[in-house]
């Protein structure tokens, strides 16, 4: 009887070790409630259907695993499998995560779309050279600027305080005469509500997040850019999965960047109707205001084309064809 009950065990080892499970973390920067989160949210259950289980994958939203900045370094590293990062956040460390992030280069989904298809390729490349791969990326909604003073020109963002999450965002202050405040999302309620910062520019999208329109009351819908998420993974951590693994992966990942860009665009006039119905003035900017950033985005793109060398310059290139 014994011996049965060992053969017994053993054939239960065997049969767990078949099918052994794999737990991935992946940290991401916004609320389980923002349309990325909930993407992700999406994402993770479709790989785990694909897989039957084989692949669990956590996603741990607003910041509660990493905050924003340590997410890249956390799966570079391998502390995380996978994460969510903002692109247009690590432009310091290279031009080539920051070409999204310059004003009125793409204004639309269309040409933020056809901007990422040009960038892909390099941007690949780059994640390759630091043990890590691409999965999907998602735009945001278009960029306006949230300020309770009248903006009719750029001299009047002169001594702003700024919120600054970004190199872009933290250039433009630089050249409107704003004073720029590093202040990532998890943290920017508070900032408003201490005065910390008292203007930013971002999407309606963060607006409502972050219950913006108890602060201000002007959004300026100048439509700069559309910045990107990307989804990124630990190479290691991926070339160890099995094929079929792999590719329900890549699969549950083309979904969601399908479907995320969709969400994206839908969500965008829902936001800009829901900030509008607690308060918010949704304001379109004046003539000379979108020719002062107009020039301050000429400007961006000059610097940034003679930092980012050969692969930022055909990324552009292709992008204008």
């Amino acid at each position: 009887m014994k011996f049965k009950q060992v053969l017994l065990a053993a054939a239960l080892t065997l049969g767990a070790s078949a099918y052994a499970q794999t737990k991935w973390d992946l940290p991401a920067a916004y609320p389980a409630s923002n349309f990325h989160t909930e993407n992700l949210m999406q994402f993770a259950a479709d790989v785990d259907k694909a897989t039957a289980g084989k692949l669990k994958i956590t996603v741990h939203a607003n910041a509660s695993l990493f905050k924003a900045p340590e997410i890249k370094r956390a799966v570079q590293q391998g502390q995380a499998q996978a994460g969510e990062i903002l692109l247009v956040n690590f432009e310091n460390e290279n031009p080539l995560f920051g070409l999204d992030g310059v004003p009125f280069l793409a204004t639309g989904y269309a040409d933020s779309m056809k901007l990422y298809r040009a960038q892909k390729p390099a941007l690949e490349k780059l994640l390759a050279t630091q043990n890590m791969r691409l999965l999907y990326t998602v735009a945001w909604p278009p960029q306006g600027i949230y300020a309770n003073k009248t903006l009719n020109s750029a001299a009047d963002m002169k001594g702003l305080k700024w919120r600054a999450y970004s190199p872009a965002t933290a250039k433009i202050a630089e050249l409107v005469g704003a004073q720029p405040v590093t202040v990532q999302a998890a943290e920017l309620s508070q900032a408003l509500a201490t005065g910390v910062v008292d203007s930013y520019m971002s999407s309606g999208s963060t607006g409502y997040d972050s219950k913006t329109y108890e602060h201000i009351k002007n959004w300026y819908n100048t439509q700069a850019w559309l910045p990107k998420n990307a989804i990124i993974v630990n190479a290691a951590a991926f070339g160890a999965l099995d094929k079929p693994t792999q590719d329900a992966v890549l699969k549950a990942a083309a979904d969601a960047e399908t479907r995320g860009w969709k969400l994206s665009e839908e969500k965008n006039g829902w936001y800009v109707e829901q900030l509008k119905a607690k308060g918010m003035n949704i304001v379109q900017p004046t003539a000379q205001l979108n020719a002062d950033l107009k020039k301050v985005g000429a400007t961006m793109l000059n610097d940034w084309l003679a930092k980012a060398g050969p692969d930022g310059k055909a990324a552009v290139d292709a992008y204008r064809k």
